[in-house]
């Protein structure tokens, strides 16, 4: 079982079905979060210009439905504050549900209607980053964190935004920037989404983990440079660097994980490697990344 910790009090632990393969068991971003009450669904922190909150609901109709209902809670939760980064844990991810839907694409439609509903037709300018992987487990879960201040969202210049691809990959685009940077004097906050092996809006090297591992590595670096982090995800800038690596297959975590150590990771970093499927079935590895307290520029 991982814990998400977005604070450090027990009360605020969101427990998500995905097994620790390596690696921290939490991960723990605003240690100084402090109680908020809660909004709807969604149990709230603060910490500063910060405001973190998770909620965790059964499914009880449709997934689209649910993370409708769900995203509807959160903008409320949020008002007046700017979304930077969303995590979604998506029951059973790759399988197909009762409309015939995919459950990561039913997902994706739920939430591109409901940021449409609350922002109107320029929703997309507003995204933050995000990630969405699967879970075992019969909840949808979401984890955000939200801030007074306004953020930068960034696109990889070598990748079709998400939330332009193409019907092929469903009926609504999936709803997110591929990283979001919050400015401050003492140094940048950055959130670099689920970044995995695709170029253009197409899987590089479908199946393949070590092919996959170079583009998404890449596609890392390519991130981090467009946020002015340099191409090495602000190693040098200060700050603490948080990893999420989720890899569908345990067998595969050997390998990613030397790769990874020889060519990103150094030994400050706090990174947890993480069993769960991801959001196409042909990828097999997903790094997500979050930055706190770097010098840009």
């Amino acid at each position: 079982m991982y814990f998400l910790e977005p604070v450090t009090t027990i009360n605020c632990r969101c427990s998500v079905a995905l097994p620790v393969l390596a690696g921290e068991t939490e991960e723990t971003l605003f240690r100084n979060a402090r109680p908020a009450g809660a909004s709807g669904e969604f149990e709230l922190k603060k910490e500063g210009r910060w405001t973190v909150g998770y909620a965790s609901v059964p499914i009880q109709a449709d997934l689209d439905s649910a993370t409708n209902q769900l995203y509807a809670m959160l903008f409320a939760a949020v008002e007046r504050l700017h979304l930077c980064r969303v995590w979604h844990f998506v029951p059973r991810i790759n399988e197909t549900g009762a409309d015939g839907l995919e459950n990561y694409r039913a997902f994706c439609q739920g939430r591109s209607l409901a940021f449409e509903r609350k922002y109107g037709a320029g929703f997309k300018r507003l995204l933050p980053s995000a990630s969405a992987v699967g879970t075992d487990d019969e909840r949808l879960t979401f984890v955000f964190a939200a801030c007074a201040i306004g953020p930068r969202h960034f696109e990889n210049p070598e990748q079709v935004p998400a939330y332009k691809y193409p019907k092929k990959h469903g009926p609504r685009p999936p709803s997110f920037s591929r990283a979001t940077l919050v400015p401050a004097e003492a140094g940048a906050d950055v959130f670099i989404s689920g970044t995995a092996a695709i170029q253009g809006h197409e899987t590089v090297a479908p199946g393949d983990t070590a092919g996959q591992i170079v583009r998404t590595l890449h596609n890392l670096r390519t991130i981090a440079q467009k946020c002015g982090l340099g191409d090495d995800l602000g190693r040098t800038r200060g700050g603490v660097r948080h990893f999420k690596v989720y890899l569908r297959h345990r067998a595969d975590l050997a390998g990613v994980k030397q790769a990874l150590e020889q060519s990103l990771l150094d030994a400050t970093d706090k990174v947890t490697y993480l069993r769960a499927d991801i959001c196409r079935a042909e990828l097999n590895l997903e790094i997500e990344a979050t930055l706190l307290g770097l010098k840009t520029g």
